[in-house]
């Protein structure tokens, strides 16, 4: 049966190079690297190896880097972490409104704690506006946490202009950057970012293994206590394994980037002009060209996206229906509905997100197998028929 994978927002392959590399520390790499010996010295200069490679692939410093479970662990760590460290500077924090659930439940957290939380809207294409941020801040303001590009819509914020005016203003400027780092080109000082989340298995990395990236400087409170490992801010020995794995892919995705986008945007082109041509009621969320490489989100009128996957998943096609994090709801997305989407539209979300594995064939199997799909479900439906 053909197996096509479009669904790279929700966990991407492990690369075959970043398996050779981790493989020899299943066997050998069971030395504490918190211990001296020769044993410890082998995993410890592995992960400070990797954690170089990681630091470069956005411009950061090595002792920049703390590894951490995932994505969603490195969000709770730099909110709690630095909003806590910093408590006497105040008690506000600005985000956006189609922040990731691990921004968004933790900002619930800290608000019955007696923070104060200001969301900001976006624009219909997801694009949160620098001068709202701007606007936003006041005397009280200790952080603006808006994520780098958004993993369901694509969209890429404009960083460089918000982490501007946080600087300017003396405010700490997170991002949860897990759709963006390893997929489009990052860089910490450019924007004047304080704070970065990033998850490995979002580039073709072990899953179970992200890192947070804290500007030199920045005071952060530990999320796990216990030892000294990762320079006191992350306690509990090391998940080497994952962390080596981790560091391969990072240094792959610094030196095959330009080559990866290339070859990625050229099939979602293809893949998007056929939907388009194909199939008629269809709307592209998210920006036009402002967006992720491999992510190609549309509302389907008429029909509802699970059902959608669910017919594609049965001809050996793997997509989503937005976040995975909520694909088991059949509530519509927050990120679509964000964007002003008409709430009967929105049900009908699916995403395609391709990586580098995909080829031409794919795309010519997809737009095969997807019109003929969409027209059954349409004709089920009521909404369909009377319109025409």
């Amino acid at each position: 049966m053909t197996k096509i994978y479009m669904d790279n927002a929700s966990g991407t392959p492990i690369h075959p190079k970043v398996v050779e590399t981790m493989t020899p520390f299943l066997k050998e790499g069971f030395g504490n690297p918190s211990n001296l010996h020769q044993f410890g010295r082998i995993t410890s200069d592995a992960i400070q190896a990797a954690r170089g490679h990681v630091a470069h692939l956005i411009h950061a410093k090595p002792n920049e880097i703390i590894f951490t479970s995932s994505g969603t662990e490195a969000n709770n760590f730099a909110l709690k972490g630095i909003l806590t460290a910093h408590k006497k500077k105040g008690n506000h924090i600005i985000t956006s409104e189609i922040e990731h659930f691990s921004v968004l439940n933790p900002l619930k957290s800290l608000e019955k704690l007696g923070y104060v939380v200001t969301c900001l809207p976006v624009d219909k294409y997801g694009m949160v506006n620098p001068d709202d941020v701007k606007k936003a801040i006041t005397p009280t303001t200790t952080m603006v946490s808006i994520m780098y590009a958004n993993g369901e819509i694509g969209t890429i914020e404009p960083m460089k202009e918000i982490g501007t005016i946080t600087k300017e203003k003396g405010v700490f400027f997170h991002t949860d950057a897990v759709a963006a780092v390893g997929n489009i080109p990052v860089d910490v000082e450019e924007a004047h970012i304080d704070a970065l989340s990033m998850s490995a298995n979002q580039f073709y990395g072990p899953s179970g293994i992200g890192a947070l990236y804290v500007r030199e400087g920045v005071r952060i409170l530990p999320f796990m206590e216990g030892g000294i490992q990762e320079g006191g801010r992350r306690a509990g020995t090391e998940n080497i394994i994952g962390i080596v794995g981790m560091g391969k892919a990072a240094e792959l995705a610094k030196s095959e980037m330009a080559q990866r986008i290339d070859k990625i945007q050229n099939l979602r082109n293809q893949l998007r002009d056929g939907i388009l041509k194909n199939i008629n009621h269809v709307y592209l969320n998210g920006h036009q060209t402002n967006r992720l490489p491999g992510n190609l989100s549309l509302c389907i009128e008429y029909i509802e996206g699970e059902s959608v996957l669910l017919f594609l998943d049965m001809q050996g096609i793997a997509i989503s229906s937005g976040s995975a994090c909520t694909s088991r709801s059949l509530k519509a997305s927050h990120v679509i509905m964000a964007t002003e989407v008409d709430a009967a539209l929105a049900q009908g979300t699916v995403l395609f997100s391709l990586g580098i594995d995909n080829s031409e064939t794919d795309v010519k199997y997809v737009l095969e197998k997807l019109p003929p799909i969409v027209e059954r479900l349409r004709q089920m439906s009521p909404l369909y028929n009377q319109k025409k």
